[in-house]
């Protein structure tokens, strides 16, 4: 197997993931601006609906993407790559989207802790299965 293959899978998981980091990074500073409010939440719910969407992405997508990176490095398939960049993917939509919507327990904030932790736990069985020769 080419091993190419690989790291254009998880380049492009982790390119759709930076494209979500910055939609949420820009959904923050909507909110800042309408509200006026230049630093922490100014107790607008909008705004730390926003703040905690983007920060709960920025609390798993980086070491995710990691795992997705050493997948590649390690010569995983991309048939074993791109099932988890999805889950992950459609994961933190759901999230994202749950939690704009509100802060109580919902239907997609739940769907999407859950894919998310499934896909960190693949990784984490995957990095653990290459890493044992």
């Amino acid at each position: 197997m080419d091993p190419t293959t690989s790291a254009h899978a998880a380049a492009l998981w982790a390119g759709l993931h930076i494209v979500l980091l910055l939609v949420l990074s820009v959904l923050v500073t909507r909110q800042r601006r309408k509200h006026r409010v230049e630093i922490g939440d100014g107790g607008v719910p909008a705004l730390q609906q926003a703040i905690r969407a983007f920060g709960n992405a920025t609390e798993y997508v980086p070491a995710a993407l990691a795992g997705l990176s050493l997948l590649a490095l390690v010569g995983a398939p991309p048939l074993l790559i791109h099932p988890i960049g999805l889950i992950l993917f459609a994961g933190r939509i759901a999230h994202a989207v749950g939690l704009s919507r509100s802060t109580g327990a919902s239907l997609p904030r739940a769907g999407g802790v859950l894919a998310t932790w499934i896909s960190l736990v693949a990784i984490a069985a995957a990095l653990l299965f290459y890493a044992i020769p």
